[in-house]
């Protein structure tokens, strides 16, 4: 079971999974020494999910995140949250994500060359995921948020 998670975090994070030796499949098995349990997995993409849909449309669209942007997606979530927002359009940078907020589960995944049309429907917040503080868009000033 953890095993397919990391290979699933690794897949949306675009990390290359360490080679593993052949073993063969135990029910029950607790996680090597050394390796992070599920619950420190689970803790590391600040409880955002990813629907198998939004996986395999991530995969097909070669979109990777960092943690950083997973960082900055869970804080938009919080944001939506916060504000009522129950299936939300987050975006980060020039990527967009269906949420369902309440679950903190991403449905769906574009970036900019997959958006159609440009319409979205069925949604009822859009949030903006704010860049990290020292690490500016290129091209974009940093902004001040006091007042």
């Amino acid at each position: 079971m953890a095993d397919s998670f990391r290979a699933q975090l690794d897949r949306i994070t675009g990390a290359k999974p360490a080679a593993q030796p052949a073993q063969p499949a135990q029910t029950g098995a607790k996680p090597a020494a050394g390796s992070p349990s599920f619950a420190e997995t689970l803790a590391k993409t600040q409880d955002v999910r990813f629907s198998n849909h939004a996986q395999k449309r991530m995969e097909t669209r070669d979109i990777q995140l960092s943690q950083d942007n997973v960082n900055r997606l869970s804080d938009a979530i919080d944001k939506a949250e916060k504000r009522g927002g129950k299936n939300s359009l987050v975006m980060v940078d020039d990527m967009a994500f269906i949420v369902n907020v309440r679950e903190r589960l991403v449905v769906t995944a574009l970036d900019s060359e997959h958006r159609g049309e440009g319409v979205f429907t069925q949604i009822d917040s859009v949030v903006f995921a704010d860049p990290t503080a020292n690490a500016p868009a290129a091209g974009h000033k940093p902004v001040d948020r006091k007042g």
